[in-house]
């Protein structure tokens, strides 16, 4: 929910699984708490010695359920376009396996240079980090907590699950309602970086 508004996609995954399993997972609860490993959120819904099977049975119904409905949300594209005006690459960092990351961004016509995916929390410090990333911009708590980890400025926007307060109180150097704000945060944001 940082560049693209996946909730559409993966209520309908959801849906399938549960017609598919018949072990019923109500698919707004679990979209109001994207962000951690799907793991975790199927953890709520099956015993744990089904879990494994589920998070198979859920990636081969993503493909075909998950991508068409997904929207980048708004600023988006602005927002990518001015991180490379600076001179700065753009690494999609991000809990979603790496493969389905990559549909999205191919379906929406977005272009970036990485894309490090199945990571969480500190995680996805190791990827911020490898990849040299100057800024590390998210929706989640864990996000603010990947970016602490990462020693690098965590931006959050509340598009995600989060509130302003739990962002803020999770290490976000700066809080957006949404990426519309960044371009014009961007240049603050490279005084900190550097």
């Amino acid at each position: 929910m940082t560049l693209a508004d996946t909730r559409p996609g993966i209520a309908a995954t959801f849906r399938e699984l549960t017609a598919l399993t018949g072990t019923y997972v109500d698919e707004q609860a679990a979209i109001a708490r994207l962000g951690p490993p799907l793991r975790t959120e199927l953890a709520y819904w099956f015993p744990p010695e089904e879990i494994e099977q589920a998070v198979t049975t859920y990636r081969a119904l993503y493909e075909k359920h998950a991508i068409e409905p997904t929207v980048l949300l708004p600023g988006a594209r602005a927002a990518l376009d001015a991180v490379r005006a600076q001179g700065w690459r753009v690494v999609v960092v991000t809990s979603k396996l790496g493969r389905l990351a990559e549909l999205h961004l191919r379906h929406l016509g977005v272009t970036v240079d990485a894309v490090a995916g199945d990571l969480f929390a500190e995680g996805k410090a190791t990827a911020v980090t490898a990849h040299g990333c100057a800024v590390y911009v998210g929706d989640h708590v864990a996000d603010m907590v990947a970016a602490r980890t990462a020693d690098v400025p965590g931006v959050a926007v509340t598009t995600g699950p989060c509130s302003t307060e739990e962002l803020s109180a999770a290490g976000a150097r700066l809080v957006l309602g949404d990426l519309r704000e960044f371009p014009a945060a961007l240049p603050g944001l490279v005084r900190l970086a550097l």
